[in-house]
């Protein structure tokens, strides 16, 4: 296994050196695909522009495994020997690991393709940095028959071999917002033949900041943040319009849509009491990282029998995941695998953040095991 290993570190090592961009993933998605041939790996036919979707095995029941391709607009600071060839993009985010793993994976589910009680799907996705591409490979259709799905984040807090499997709310649901109004121009010097921009604004911002702080228990973890706002251009003018930006998240499904109702009852509550007009955007961000109690545990259980791999409490990340939409169609669970373990390990999006290579010893066998144990967990209640 250690010519194994050694493969994959060097393959790592290259897609780190050539990161792409979401949606821009097109040499990475030719070099997938290239590996996925060497091994006779059957790609199938897909409405997707970058990324790939791969089968191995036949029948039901169908179980996937996901791993992301993308890269960040990062310029790269590790000084690393193999660093980011393509200036200001950057694997800052782990997902050289992550689809190397996968490929890893692909390659000894294959060698063991006589075994597997039905079929592996395995999902090269892209554009999860933009929360688009979970959808895209939804809507494919090539997922319809998936009975459970499994994904994983790398984490820099954790050593490589540990692993970290909650369950419920693991990353939170996110919702962007921008928020547009639209009052009445007129000089600073009489505000009373203008609509106040300024002063709506600032009020919606004002009266948002209670509704986690006195509507959402504080044993409920929450957050709401408005980090960007502008309006006007010059000292003595109230201008005509302004807007502001931000983010509301929390790990309760329930609690989010509620936060998203309130926040828009207030905004147009305050527009109307100034006599502004007012219009709201929700970007496609994704729900709350929902792993079903379950189903997490049977991983868990299971995991536990994979060399050199040592199960961790899973804390919850306030960060969104796009793995969340498939886990609105179909039964899946979201690990953390550890990725370094140092503890001034620079975290994910950081211009120095690095991987152990040392961890594909677990995230490979993660993927394998688990898929092999939930083939044959859907075969016996199919069965039944």
């Amino acid at each position: 296994m250690e010519t194994f290993y050694g493969k994959l570190k060097g393959i790592r090592h290259y897609l780190h050196q050539h990161p792409e961009l979401s949606g821009q993933e097109f040499e990475t998605t030719r070099f997938l695909r290239e590996e996925l041939e060497k091994l006779e790996i059957k790609v199938l036919d897909s409405s997707l522009q970058t990324g790939l979707i791969a089968e191995i095995g036949s029948g039901q029941p169908v179980i996937a495994l996901r791993a992301d391709i993308d890269a960040l607009p990062i310029l790269e600071k590790t000084g690393l020997p193999y660093a980011s060839q393509n200036e200001g993009l950057m694997h800052a985010c782990g997902h050289d690991f992550h689809q190397t793993s996968l490929l890893g994976a692909a390659e000894l589910l294959k060698r063991r393709e006589d075994e597997l009680a039905g079929t592996v799907r395995l999902i090269f996705q892209p554009a999860e940095e933009t929360s688009q591409g979970a959808s895209a490979v939804l809507a494919t259709g090539l997922l319809d028959d998936v009975a459970a799905i499994i994904g994983f984040h790398n984490m820099p807090q954790l050593s490589a071999g540990q692993v970290a499997i909650g369950s419920r709310g693991v990353m939170a649901g996110v919702e962007k917002f921008k928020v547009t109004v639209d009052g009445v121009s007129s000089h600073a010097a009489r505000p009373d033949l203008g609509v106040d921009t300024v002063v709506t604004l600032t009020s919606m911002v004002q009266n948002l900041q209670r509704l986690v702080a006195r509507t959402v228990s504080p044993f409920e973890p929450a957050v709401l943040s408005v980090t960007h706002i502008e309006a006007g251009s010059t000292w003595n003018v109230l201008p005509q319009s302004g807007f502001f930006e931000g983010t509301i998240r929390s790990f309760n499904p329930h609690l989010q849509a509620r936060l998203k109702e309130d926040f828009i009852r207030i905004v147009k509550n305050t527009a109307e009491n100034t006599g502004a007009k007012v219009s709201l955007t929700w970007d496609n961000t994704p729900p709350v990282t929902y792993n079903p109690p379950e189903l997490a545990e049977l991983l868990r259980e299971n995991s536990r029998d994979i060399e050199g791999l040592e199960l961790v409490p899973a804390s919850p990340s306030m960060a969104g995941e796009d793995f969340a939409f498939y886990q609105e169609k179909i039964p899946g669970v979201f690990a953390f695998i550890g990725s370094n373990g140092a503890p001034d390990a620079p975290d994910l999006h950081h211009d120095c953040m690095t991987i152990d290579d040392e961890a594909f010893r677990v995230s490979v066998p993660y993927y394998v095991e688990n898929a092999l144990f939930l083939l044959k967990h859907y075969k016996e209640k199919l069965s039944h």
